[in-house]
């Protein structure tokens, strides 16, 4: 693994693994370039053969990832700039694809990749202290990875389009206000916020999460008969698997399920 992205696998009390990816460039504030996005998909696979019923993806320093490296886009051909946008697509898709749900950590900034990347993940706790926005626009460009597609998912349109066309940088408050993170917390409290919504994840079905990671994914651009429709083939699934069967007889028995 590349020493721009960290991996670190825990357990819980319980033997779940819960593994925590940390963007470590924060001489650069974690900007995003190719090392970074390559050292991401390495990790996304790192994290899934270790097993892990949970990720939370963190920065190192005061950014969560505060933008792509400009430095590095500058002299950048067209086709260049679409294989670079299409590099981090392909990071934010497989990010979405994995079977574990994935929690940010925002601590710091997150800005246009930041922010981007932060979008890829299922959803978002942040710091106090951070700051989330995409300026693209100021640079002369648009948001490259995803950027234009989550956010209006997230936000709704017409806050999509006023965080896009004025590029303004927005506070935790604000983000929390408009649903752009779940929850805010100080800075010393973030990560064990994290660690414990992941905790209770982990002490649900990990069958049962995969298919709810992947229904609503796959449901939310349907219209409502044929998402519904998506919901009910999965819930069908459940019964395949013995954890349906674990679950509901501990239900009945009055004690906590052990899921495998």
């Amino acid at each position: 693994m590349s020493d721009v992205i960290l991996v670190e696998h825990a357990k819980t009390d319980a033997g779940a693994v819960i593994s925590t990816v940390t963007v470590n460039r924060p001489d650069k504030l974690n900007a995003l370039n190719r090392a970074v996005l390559e050292g991401m998909e390495q990790a996304l696979g790192e994290v899934r053969d270790a097993g892990a019923r949970c990720m939370i993806l963190t920065g190192a320093g005061k950014a969560f990832v505060a933008g792509a490296d400009i430095a590095a886009m500058q002299s950048m051909s067209p086709d260049e700039a679409r294989g670079f946008a299409e590099l981090g697509h392909r990071v934010g898709h497989a990010m979405e694809a994995q079977p574990y749900p994935i929690i940010a950590a925002i601590n710091g900034f997150a800005l246009g990749g930041g922010c981007e990347l932060a979008m890829a993940c299922d959803f978002a706790f942040a710091s106090t202290k951070a700051k989330l926005g995409q300026p693209e626009t100021k640079l002369g460009v648009i948001p490259g990875f995803g950027g234009t597609q989550r956010l209006l998912r997230r936000v709704g349109v017409a806050m999509a389009r006023e965080l896009v066309y004025t590029g303004k940088m927005i506070d935790a408050a604000e983000a929390l206000r408009i649903g752009l993170v779940n929850s805010v917390h100080e800075p010393d409290a973030l990560m064990g916020a994290a660690r414990a919504s992941a905790e209770m994840i982990c002490a649900n079905g990990p069958w049962s999460i995969e298919l709810a990671k992947k229904v609503i994914l796959k449901g939310r651009d349907k219209g409502l008969s044929d998402a519904n429709r998506l919901e009910a083939i999965a819930f069908g699934r459940c019964f395949e698997s013995p954890q349906q069967k674990e679950g509901m007889q501990a239900f009945l028995e009055k004690r906590p399920a052990k899921f495998d």
